[in-house]
């Protein structure tokens, strides 16, 4: 099932407002564990767990993220009313 523009848009502000806070927590504490048993990681390795985990939080939430920063596709079109656009402005 497709979710609509509104939808995605309401579920992209939950996602960002608070499963992201929550996944940071999440990575810390995991940081803090890995940290506390096996020692400090060498520099390129944390590195990469950090851009891993990085990435990672949004894969399952890339549908949820398509074309919401675009205008509502479902809206309906403003065009050939007053005001404005190319359409003979006079000036030639």
């Amino acid at each position: 099932m497709a979710l609509s523009y509104k939808a995605r848009k309401r579920w992209s502000l939950v996602v960002l407002l608070v499963v992201m806070p929550a996944y940071v927590v999440v990575a810390v504490t995991f940081m803090n564990w890995l940290d506390a048993t096996y020692g400090r990681q060498p520099i390129l390795l944390e590195a990469l767990i950090y851009l891993v985990l990085g990435i990672a939080w949004a894969l399952p939430f890339r549908r949820v993220f398509l074309g919401v920063g675009k205008a509502d596709p479902d809206a309906p079109d403003d065009e050939g009313g007053a005001g404005g656009g190319q359409q003979g402005g006079g000036r030639g």
